[in-house]
């Protein structure tokens, strides 16, 4: 007999929520999360048109203060978090010391600390990196299963949510945060998001959230993940383990405008090599012109020669037809290339489209 260990995923402190509504649940990143309620398409239209709820109480977040914190996470981040004031976050990547992408994130400015916020399949590995490049001086908190995550997204997010926070959301402004109680709980209530909607994200305590969520899914649909990666797809957002992963440096996944080579931080110097040498790959969106719905992993042609693979694909709710991310050479980067996507054996025509494919209602000002 074996006597390898089984661990059951994780639940996360909604998880009675999705059960009472009926989620077809599923393991994911060791968590079991909905994958859908009402149906994937639906649920797409209600975040598109009106407003959509999500648990993302699976994602990691990780307190860091100190001495010299700005310093070290600095030399952690692409990005250049020197640039940003109290109640602003900003996105980027940590990379090893090859350049190559461990996690996309967002990292929070506060008074006198920050908050990164990792994907769930990479805290582990986020913390433990964090952990060993750590100064003395610089301290460290993983609060990720003390932390509820609720999301809410959509062109009416605001407006339903103004009525659950003692807070004036016009005051947030896009990638800006401030702390304030939701229905009476003390939290964090931030505007980034992942759909290309307008939306907020509400940082709760773990066991506390349940009645947030109850009151909110009472005028926003519950969003499962099918929906939540077709959102961020037809939005043109990468997704690690797809656009993003340990194969690749930012550049290749059309990340350098978060990636400043002007600053020190671990992987700068393969990466900046890597660019003076010629960058080989980016990150373009492809959209069908018939039928066919491309899938991850489908083979680029063009010349007469493979130039790249799908990433992420899918059928399109808002455009009615097949869409995708994909790496490919970065001589085909330009809007109007013609790109085949090979299909069960037969090459079916694509172009290079200008991203996002689908404008929404997010406040980018």
């Amino acid at each position: 007999m074996s006597s390898t260990q089984v661990t059951a995923p994780q639940r996360t402190g909604l998880y009675r929520c999705h059960l009472e509504a009926k989620a077809k649940m599923v393991d994911f990143a060791g968590w079991e999360m909905p994958i859908e309620y009402s149906g994937i398409k639906k649920e797409h239209e209600a975040v598109r048109n009106h407003a959509g709820l999500f648990d993302l109480s699976h994602m990691g977040e990780c307190w860091v203060w100190g001495d010299g914190a700005l310093d070290w996470l600095q030399s952690l981040f692409t990005n250049d978090l020197s640039k940003i004031e109290v109640g602003k976050a900003q996105y980027g990547c940590m990379c090893n010391e090859q350049g190559r992408v461990l996690d996309d994130m967002i990292i929070y400015r506060f008074e006198d600390k920050w908050m990164v916020v990792m994907n769930a399949s990479n805290r582990q590995k986020i913390v433990d990196w964090m952990a060993k490049h750590k100064p003395a001086g610089v301290e460290m908190d993983d609060a990720s299963l003390r932390t509820s995550l609720i999301a809410i997204q959509g062109p009416k997010a605001q407006e339903i949510l103004q009525k659950h926070v003692a807070i004036d959301l016009e005051q947030v402004p896009y990638y800006g945060f401030q702390e304030g109680e939701v229905d009476g709980l003390e939290g964090i209530i931030s505007r980034t998001g992942y759909t290309g909607e307008d939306g907020f994200e509400l940082y709760l305590p773990w066991n506390e959230a349940t009645g947030v969520w109850t009151k909110l899914v009472a005028e926003a649909e519950p969003i499962g993940l099918g929906a939540r990666d077709t959102l961020r797809l037809e939005s043109g957002y990468a997704l690690y383990g797809h656009e993003l992963s340990e194969n690749i440096t930012p550049l290749d996944a059309s990340l350098g405008w978060v990636t400043k080579l002007d600053k020190e931080f671990i992987g700068r110097d393969a990466i900046k090599a890597y660019k003076e040498k010629g960058v080989e790959r980016c990150l373009v969106g492809l959209e069908m012109e018939g039928r066919a719905i491309p899938r991850e992993g489908y083979p680029l042609h063009a010349g007469g020669k493979q130039v790249g693979v799908v990433t992420s694909g899918t059928f399109s709710p808002t455009l009615k037809r097949g869409i995708a991310l994909a790496s490919v050479e970065t001589a085909l980067r330009a809007v109007g290339t013609e790109i085949e996507v090979e299909i069960r054996g037969r090459n079916e025509r694509a172009k290079v489209t200008r991203l996002p494919f689908v404008k929404g209602s997010v406040k980018r000002g």
